[in-house]
């Protein structure tokens, strides 16, 4: 199977990697401090912002944005010279890393508070606490104490949210609609065509429509098209209905 496109473009990247056979890559509190203080270093050289990170024993969640097209040189650093901390310190040879870091670029900042919520809830979904902001490896922990590294000072949070309403809303765990969109997006493909990205479709329009006999089916396949990343006005031209009608449609899908 060939290798997912990586986009090195400005803009949101979730970026995730773990330890060889699903190994620890933190055995300790001072291999985490140790990783940030490096992702630090990291942010610093390249601008890099970060929105939302969270570190568990054995993987790394990231939300980056990058101004240039430096995504992969900066995570190379910090894999490498994380790993190159950790065997040394360990007194271990070898890799560190499952492989290359996984990286899902976000087209659609409709997304993003979701992915932060998502990014965040890693200890809760793992019993390691009771909410989100506990946890001393994350993001919201920092955030909640007022008490944020240089690199998490511009995450879009603190310019979207108020403390006391962020934590109000992530006290609200994400709905199984929220966590299905999660797992589109991280299966969702792109390419990269005149300077522009653009989403993979699964299906054209027109094999979206191919067997549609009822009004049910056709509004399956509407909520099936709008997943695949049409628009709405596209759509409702292929079905033969307005924007609004489209727009009436989906909403019962909650999409």
């Amino acid at each position: 199977m060939p290798r997912r496109l990586r986009f090195e473009d400005g803009g949101y990247h979730h970026v995730y990697n773990r330890g060889v056979a699903r190994g620890d890559i933190f055995l300790d509190e001072y291999d985490k401090v140790k990783f940030i203080e490096i992702l630090s270093s990291v942010c610093k050289e390249y601008k890099f912002n970060i929105h939302s990170f969270c570190l568990m024993d054995n993987h790394y969640h990231l939300l980056v944005e990058n101004k240039k097209e430096n995504l992969s040189d900066g995570i190379r650093q910090l894999n490498s010279q994380y790993a190159s901390y950790f065997n040394k310190r360990h007194s271990r040879v070898g890799h560190l890393w499952q492989g290359r870091y996984k990286s899902w670029y976000v087209m659609d900042e409709k997304y993003l508070f979701t992915l932060f919520r998502y990014i965040e809830s890693n200890p809760l979904k793992a019993n390691m606490t009771k909410s989100i902001g506990e946890y001393k490896y994350c993001a919201t922990y920092s955030i909640k104490r007022d008490a944020m590294p240089p690199f998490l000072q511009n995450s879009f949070v603190l310019r979207d949210y108020h403390i006391e309403e962020l934590f109000d809303m992530l006290d609200i765990p994400l709905s199984p609609n929220e966590l299905e969109n999660i797992d589109k997006f991280h299966k969702r493909r792109y390419k990269k065509e005149d300077g522009k990205i653009l989403h993979v479709k699964k299906k054209s329009l027109e094999e979206h429509l191919l067997h549609v006999k009822d009004k049910k089916q056709r509004d399956e396949a509407i909520k099936y098209a709008f997943e695949d990343g049409y628009k709405k006005s596209e759509i409702g031209r292929t079905f033969s209905l307005s924007g609004a009608g489209v727009a009436k449609i989906l909403k019962k899908f909650r999409v």
